[in-house]
């Protein structure tokens, strides 16, 4: 019987990956859905990500597989079960050089500010990445007529337009220039120098928006027909900068903390 496949990342990184995909469960970023990648830190036209399998339940290296940027195909090509939404990760990979780690989630309490109009803002320090605007990547604007209409970014033109959003200029070798995008009726993608700071930047996503949601339920209650309220105050352009700068040098506190958590708890097993 043959060996099964293995993925080429080394036995420390398949250890890290694999705890980041248990936190971002535990911290509700991902259910049975959704996926985190990395790009190869040796090989910088190929990037990892899970078999198709529930965040939760990746354990091992042989639940890691190594896919080319290029195309989104799997190195090993006897393998058959990826997600179907790879081309997210692939053709983010492809365009933006200095982006090392992608997160793709269905996070609930975003979702309703990629199709109410109301856009996202940064509203405290450990959320100054997402600046002070967040595009909505609008699927239906990019189908063609035989395209399957179920909201998946299934192709590679799909995820292009996706990895467009990133930045406010389509040509190709583009900084980035948003850590975020909200995708209509499907959920975010988040992008990162790093694993760990991909993983920061999607949990204070959702606190974030948590907290503004309440924000709009407290001006909403609290106003009257003779009662004024100032309007939510956001934070600056230089505000938002300065703090992304703050979570990008600390994101190491929070990712200790983080492991620890999820090595305590029953459900999750790391056997790399």
């Amino acid at each position: 019987m043959s060996e099964p496949f293995r993925t080429s990342l080394a036995d420390d990184l398949c250890h890290k990956f694999i705890s980041a995909c248990h936190i971002l469960h535990y911290h509700s970023v991902l259910d049975a859905y959704g996926h985190l990648s990395i790009r190869h830190p040796s090989k910088s036209d190929v990037f990892i990500m899970p078999r198709q399998i529930a965040p939760a339940l990746v354990s091992s290296p042989e639940d890691l597989v190594d896919y080319s940027i290029s195309d989104a195909s799997p190195l090993e090509t006897s393998l058959k079960d990826g997600y179907i939404e790879r081309y997210i990760h692939s053709e983010i990979y492809k365009k933006y050089s200095d982006v090392y780690a992608v997160i793709h989630s269905h996070a609930e309490s975003v979702i309703p500010y990629g199709i109410s109009g109301v856009p996202l803002q940064a509203c405290f320090h450990m959320a100054g990445f997402l600046g002070t605007s967040t595009p909505v990547y609008d699927i239906s604007d990019f189908y063609q007529a035989d395209d399957v209409q179920d909201m998946l970014v299934r192709n590679v033109r799909l995820g292009k337009a996706l990895a467009d959003h990133f930045s406010n200029s389509d040509t190709e070798g583009d900084n980035i220039e948003h850590a975020m995008v909200m995708m209509r009726g499907h959920g975010m993608t988040i992008v990162a120098p790093n694993m760990e700071e991909c993983v920061l930047r999607a949990i204070y996503t959702q606190k974030n928006a948590s907290i503004q949601t309440t924000a709009i339920l407290m001006q909403s209650a609290c106003r009257t027909a003779t009662t004024a309220l100032p309007q939510a105050r956001f934070l600056t352009d230089r505000e938002a900068a300065a703090a992304a700068t703050m979570t990008h040098w600390s994101a190491s506190r929070p990712w200790s903390l983080w492991v620890k958590e999820v090595e305590q708890v029953g459900l999750y097993i790391n056997n790399a």
